[in-house]
């Protein structure tokens, strides 16, 4: 699956769910590296939403596609 370099709530709409829990999990995966790179640089001056735009960007992009998977009822698992 391809995911748009601007994901918004118009083309997640357009998922089916089995594309959607696809596109969360990509997402999720590209949004959590972001993070444990960011969390390793700055270490306990880690803000979520005061880190590089990389990471606020893949965040909100993993958050839009989450919302929709919640507002469908569908089951999500991020293996750790």
């Amino acid at each position: 699956m391809t995911i748009p370099e601007y994901v918004n709530a118009r083309w997640v709409a357009t998922l089916t769910d089995t594309q959607l829990l696809k596109a969360e999990r990509q997402l999720h995966t590209a949004f959590r590296k972001q993070e444990t790179t960011e969390k390793a640089r700055s270490g306990a001056r880690y803000l979520l939403l005061q880190g590089p735009p990389e990471l606020v960007n893949a965040w909100h992009r993993w958050l839009l596609a989450s919302n929709e998977t919640r507002t469908r009822g569908l089951l999500v698992s991020h293996a750790k």
